[in-house]
């Protein structure tokens, strides 16, 4: 998928290319359903709007921003391995260990002379042994909660979209019942993985350092 803004800030459009091999009728609709996720396109950020153009710092980002919205992992899966990747670690390392991942677990894809990995499903890496994960710089620790967590999913134990009809308590205690999975973690999937905006992650202290400046 390749998306461009081909409208203006008062009459705002985007464009969609999809290129593939397997392109039928139910594409479009899995398009256009995985971009209002990713790219937070139903969110009405009105009330945000009014507040911030009260604020002599926020007002000014907020004209300078506008249309941009709060972006959602494209699956609540996805989200959580983020999550317990990126745990005391730097946002730097943790992206490098995403990557590794991908490259050793997502389905590949060679296009142009140029290979690129999808993030990997459950079921690939519900298949992956504890050593070989560690291999890639994560803890053991980490490394049995991901695949304990992908193995929950495949088999269908566990669905994860099932959280986005739970209430915010209820959902952040299914979270922290997972192996590996604290408040910060479970705090960061109600926010970026179910959308859930009026929640902040409470032990971020560089988020909350960030915020308060």
């Amino acid at each position: 998928m390749a998306v461009h803004q081909t409208g203006t800030g008062d009459r705002p459009r985007l464009g969609v290319v999809v290129e593939g091999g397997e392109i039928g009728p139910e594409t479009g609709p899995a398009v256009k359903s995985a971009l209002e996720r990713l790219l937070g396109v139903r969110v009405d950020l009105s009330e945000f709007d009014r507040f911030a153009a009260r604020d002599e710092r926020l007002g000014p980002l907020s004209r300078r921003f506008r249309g941009m919205k709060p972006p959602r992992f494209p699956t609540v899966f996805e989200c959580v391995v983020n999550a317990v990747a990126c745990q005391q670690v730097t946002l730097t390392l943790g992206i490098r260990l995403l990557g590794r991942l991908a490259e050793t677990y997502g389905h590949c894809i060679h296009r142009d002379g140029v290979s690129v990995h999808a993030f990997p499903r459950p079921e690939e890496l519900a298949t992956a042994k504890p050593e070989a994960i560690r291999s890639l710089g994560f803890s053991f620790q980490k490394a049995r909660a991901l695949i304990e967590l992908a193995s929950a999913v495949a088999e269908g134990r566990l669905d994860l979209e099932s959280l986005a009809l739970d209430s915010d308590q209820t959902a952040l205690e299914r979270l922290c019942a997972l192996r590996g999975v604290g408040r910060w973690t479970a705090e960061y999937v109600l926010l970026r993985g179910l959308g859930r905006v009026h929640i902040f992650p409470g032990d971020d202290v560089g988020g909350r350092n960030n915020l308060a400046r």
